[in-house]
């Protein structure tokens, strides 16, 4: 059975982590110049690699922490931690400095010829941008917590999926997304969102740290 509460929250740290409001001006640059059918080639493939990825880990990486004999009450807390940091770059806004940096380092090693277009759906759009070291550990987190019951999980991927899905719609349509936005709104949107996902990291180091207690 589908946990409503669990989809919400998951909703919203994969909404965070992901940070659609900063991925898209990114994506913008990436493709600016390029004709329609590339970018919508660009952002499908980006979406669906990322989708593999996130879900590669969500059933493959407690496999890699029980080979790595790391507990997951010691990775929730790890993991928390990580998201606290990028939720102070968000707040910041060194996060989209670097993705810019990024951005701007493909750009300028693109030596593509006359005609074609540069493939930045691997790199970097699908992994960090999307499948970010973020995104991974908030997938492992919530499929750990939700080990044992398929509603559960359930539940958590369809909180990832819809928020792949925005990224996708925004993407295909991110010629008009970008006019409605600005500059100004995406800064203060990711603002925001940085402060959510600071109560959510400290909320996952909280849990792990009592769950490492308790078991000891």
């Amino acid at each position: 059975m589908l946990d409503v509460a669990l989809i919400a929250a998951s909703f919203v740290t994969f909404f965070v982590v992901i940070d659609v409001p900063g991925v898209a001006p990114i994506f913008a640059g990436l493709t600016e110049g390029t004709d329609r059918a590339h970018r919508r080639k660009m952002a499908i493939k980006s979406v669906a690699i990322a989708t593999l990825v996130l879900i590669g880990f969500a059933y493959g990486g407690e496999w890699l922490l029980g080979a790595l004999q790391i507990s997951l009450d010691a990775f929730r807390a790890a993991g928390g931690v990580l998201l606290f940091l990028i939720a102070l770059d968000m707040v910041f806004e060194k996060r989209t400095k670097r993705r810019e940096q990024r951005a701007d380092a493909l750009s300028d090693s693109d030596e593509t010829l006359p005609g074609t277009h540069e493939d930045i759906s691997v790199f970097p759009m699908a992994i960090p941008m999307l499948a970010g070291p973020g995104a991974i550990a908030s997938i492992m987190l919530f499929m750990s917590q939700a080990s044992g019951s398929l509603g559960a999980q359930l539940s958590v991927l369809i909180g990832l999926g819809a928020n792949l899905l925005i990224c996708l719609v925004v993407f295909l349509l991110i010629g008009p997304v970008m006019k409605l936005m600005g500059e100004t709104i995406a800064a203060m949107i990711t603002r925001i969102l940085g402060v959510i996902l600071a109560a959510l990291a400290a909320q996952f180091i909280f849990d792990g740290i009592r769950g490492a207690l308790m078991g000891g």
